[in-house]
């Protein structure tokens, strides 16, 4: 849409929230660049240049602006929908390869160049991918500033900078502050504790999610204490823990981690579970056109496609609730929670009684089938998939090929389309995947007349459609997905 001026410049007259993160207005008079719904006064159409990116804006000489703070806004809603090699790109980069592996280590995982994934991220974005990482770098900086006491050498290789000097340059270039400045207008925090207010684009169905992540908690590793989702979490460089308060209008989330160079990677991770870069008008927009399902998309408008954080763990437990309710696989797992896990000691988990992050696949590759304490042949399916995710041959995490990944899986003993889907929706966080082949989810189809052809029309948002369907359902409460 940035390339359309006319349309671009009527959201901004509007002041049109749904195009946060979209889109980025740059105006030439003032230097700065904004998101669409800023309040300043709207500049003339002129004197502005609309930009797919902040890095984009960025790497064309514009600063942030300090009433309006464009870099928190919600993601682009694009990067989900689109599966094509700069989708998974920014996937990719949001997820922090780029400071791990570097620009190289990007183009192998996507199979291309260095040179031509560059190609493609500047023709579409306006930026390569290394000042889109050095933009959301800057982003993880102003966090840390902002909200820890930490010197600023150790805010600067946390951030994933690689001296105090481009750390000093970058921020001074995306909020015309210093960083001692920003520290100056910084809130206080418990010590160890980083808190940050997580932009949602409206609406936003919160009490929706928490149901979802309610029923499916997984004692020692998940929790929910005063309507606060909180969880261990194993990031890059160690391990942590989030604890998630969601409001219809933002997500307040709390990090304790081990190594505060995952600051940025597990943000992106909370924001990913809970899906709130999705684009809520459009989905409704077009499922509530549908007569067969108005009823429901009025019902629970701005209704998420809740993903997770790690694409392994969600893969083992849909394997272990492939024909047990989510109790039943939850009580199971819980057992090897202890056996098998990592033991974890944050303030953050204590408060709540979490124990132990989820078992790595290198623990779960070891695992003796017949002392699993579930059926055989699940068993080794959950160590077949182990040895395949340890062994680097199976990828599920951000950026992966979703119909690759989905081969893969369906290559596995034991594992059949419903496994194979449902892992491709949650763990790659697939917009169009719906389960037909789901018991509940086809008695409602079949409850309201809706044959397979008809959710043809549904694309590309036939997750969330499934959404509705399930939460349709008088066996919602005992058997939801």
């Amino acid at each position: 849409m940035h390339t359309d001026h006319e349309r671009c410049f009527r959201a901004v007259q509007a002041r049109d929230e749904r195009f946060d993160g979209v889109f980025y207005t740059a105006v030439s008079t003032t230097g700065i660049y904004c998101r669409p719904s800023c309040p300043a006064v709207t500049p003339k159409p002129g004197n502005v240049t609309f930009h797919a990116s902040a890095a984009a804006a960025q790497e064309a000489g514009y600063r942030a602006c300090r009433r309006c703070r464009p870099d928190t806004t919600p993601g682009s809603p694009e990067w989900d929908v689109r599966a094509d090699a700069v989708g998974r790109a920014m996937q990719l980069i949001g997820d922090g390869v780029v400071e791990r592996e570097g620009v190289d280590g990007l183009a192998d995982r996507l199979g291309y160049s260095s040179r031509h994934v560059t190609r493609l991220l500047t023709d579409e974005l306006g930026a390569g991918p290394l000042a889109i990482a050095r933009s959301n770098r800057s982003h993880a900086a102003r966090v840390l500033i902002e909200t820890t006491d930490m010197p600023m050498a150790d805010v600067a290789f946390a951030a994933g900078f690689s001296s105090i000097r481009q750390f000093n340059e970058s921020v001074r270039q995306t909020y015309a502050l210093t960083p001692t400045q920003m520290r100056g207008r910084r809130r206080t925090t418990p010590t160890g504790r980083i808190t940050v207010r997580l932009a949602v684009r409206q609406p936003f169905h919160a009490d929706a999610m928490l149901d979802f992540l309610a029923a499916h908690v997984l004692p020692g590793v998940e929790a929910i204490h005063d309507s606060t989702y909180v969880r261990v979490l194993r990031l890059p460089h160690g391990l942590g823990v989030m604890a998630l308060t969601l409001h219809t209008d933002h997500v307040a989330c709390e990090l304790e981690l081990a190594d505060l160079r995952d600051t940025a990677v597990a943000i992106g991770r909370a924001r990913r579970m809970l899906d709130l870069d999705a684009d809520p008008v459009a989905i409704d927009g077009v499922l509530g056109a549908d007569p067969q399902l108005r009823d429901l998309v009025a019902s629970a408008p701005g209704l998420r496609v809740p993903s997770h954080v790690d694409g392994f763990e969600v893969a083992v437990r849909t394997i272990v609730g492939q024909q047990v309710s989510v109790a039943g696989a939850n009580t199971v797992l819980g057992r090897q929670v202890p056996l098998r896990g990592t033991p974890v000691d944050f303030e953050l988990a204590r408060a709540v009684g979490l124990t132990h992050a989820f078992p790595t696949p290198e623990a779960l590759a070891g695992a003796d089938p017949t002392d699993m304490g579930m059926p055989h042949a699940r068993a080794r399916t959950i160590v077949g998939l182990a040895h395949a995710v340890a062994g680097g041959e199976l990828e599920l995490a951000p950026g992966g090929d979703r119909d690759a990944v989905r081969a893969q899986l369906l290559a596995m003993r034991g594992i059949g389309p419903w496994t194979a889907d449902y892992v491709v929706m949650r763990a790659l966080a697939h917009p169009d995947v719906l389960l037909t082949t789901d018991l509940v989810l086809r008695r409602e189809l079949d409850r309201r007349g809706i044959a397979d052809a008809d959710t043809e029309r549904w694309r590309p948002w036939r997750s969330y459609a499934g959404m509705h369907l399930w939460r349709a359902t008088a066996a919602f409460e005992g058997i939801r997905p």
